[in-house]
């Protein structure tokens, strides 16, 4: 007989907004640096641990046994297996994708690979898309993904830790890519006539995207990503945008000393939003649910180094609030999802790491 255990309060705690009074529910933990998260339809939850594992969380468990046919991929420094998607026609087709590091005698790179799911199994594993050239550096791999409306999938390569490469359009660092699901150039990428820009290409001058989210109302592709010593960003998604990476920046080097003194170019997009000094966001969602309804249409953002949940509410493409939830939480929040439940879910980055999902404190 199988016992099922009913998700556990982190703490009799309640945490206030200026909106809602909410509760913290562990709905699984003993995840190690877990990374992202998706939700079957059947009402499993699937979680990538960075160390390399694919987890099934199911009525509130975390399943023993971690799906097997995971693509092989090192973990080193910042990478490992990072995020996971499903196909928008996951129900009919079973196609997943999964980002993640990968090590050659040539050095590592972000690899992106498409995969059928049943049962607690991978199979069909094929390789769509890695990031040329590799190099021996093990940051900023990125990996972030989305679909859009039309089922192309976006995806995120950091820098590496480079920074020159994200200016350097023959390379595919620094940059968001659109792809087919077989891993080709989507129809209409901005630069398949331009012979010196990879086809793949949708943005470059992106340092390292960790978050990426789609607008319920829009469709636009929304990205947040790291900046040096200040300077983290949030950008929308647009066709051939140069976001500036390292030509500007709101941020300084980790040493003090300035990057750049320009913080603006022409031809270059400015960002939504910044901070300064730097959160290190991680993960994002809008928030679409009925659960909280004076958050609905608001912007939700994960921090790793602020360890904390920043909400911002948006009206015509610019923040008009920021508020700090969680601050006393002390966990990296990793990821952010928006759950078909209408709670919000989130993943901590630590080696005993936590499913979490947010739900109204009780009246």
């Amino acid at each position: 007989m199988v016992l099922v255990c009913a998700p556990l309060v982190v703490a009799a705690q309640t945490f206030d907004s200026s909106d809602h009074k909410f509760q913290l529910e562990t709905v699984a933990d003993g995840l190690e640096h877990p990374w992202a998260l998706a939700f079957l339809p059947n009402g499993d939850q699937l979680v990538t641990e960075r160390a390399g594992r694919l987890r099934i969380i199911r009525k509130g468990e975390l399943v023993d046994k971690p799906v097997t046919g995971v693509p092989d991929l090192v973990v080193a420094g910042q990478g490992g297996l990072l995020d996971i998607v499903l196909h928008p026609d996951f129900s009919e087709n079973r196609l997943l994708m999964l980002s993640y590091s990968h090590q050659t005698s040539a050095g590592m790179t972000t690899r992106v690979a498409r995969a059928e799911y049943q049962d607690g199994q991978l199979n069909n594993v094929e390789v769509i898309f890695e990031a040329q050239p590799r190099s021996n550096t093990s940051r900023h791999f990125a990996g972030r993904m989305v679909f859009d409306a039309d089922k192309n999938l976006y995806v995120s390569v950091g820098d590496r830790g480079e920074m020159e490469r994200a200016q350097d359009t023959g390379d595919d660092a620094g940059g968001v890519h659109r792809l087919t699901i077989d891993g080709l150039p989507a129809p209409g990428n901005p630069f398949v006539d331009d012979g010196s820009v990879q086809d793949t290409f949708y943005t470059y001058g992106n340092r390292n995207i960790q978050g990426m989210t789609v607008h319920p109302e829009t469709g636009e592709v929304w990205s947040h990503e790291h900046g040096p010593r200040g300077g983290d960003e949030i950008n929308i998604i647009r066709a051939g945008t140069n976001y500036g990476w390292p030509e500007i920046t709101y941020g300084i080097g980790y040493s003090g000393l300035p990057i750049t003194d320009k913080t603006e170019e022409a031809g270059m997009a400015q960002p939504l939003h910044y901070w300064d000094p730097s959160i290190a966001p991680s993960g994002m969602a809008f928030y679409t649910g009925d659960e909280f309804p004076g958050w609905r249409g608001d912007l939700f953002v994960g921090a790793l180094k602020m360890q904390k949940l920043v909400r911002l509410s948006i009206e015509n493409g610019k923040v008009t609030e920021e508020e700090d939830l969680l601050e006393d939480f002390g966990k990296r929040i990793r990821d952010v999802r928006m759950g078909p439940d209408g709670s919000l879910w989130l993943l901590t980055d630590e080696a005993n790491g936590k499913v979490i999902r947010l739900r109204p404190a009780a009246s």
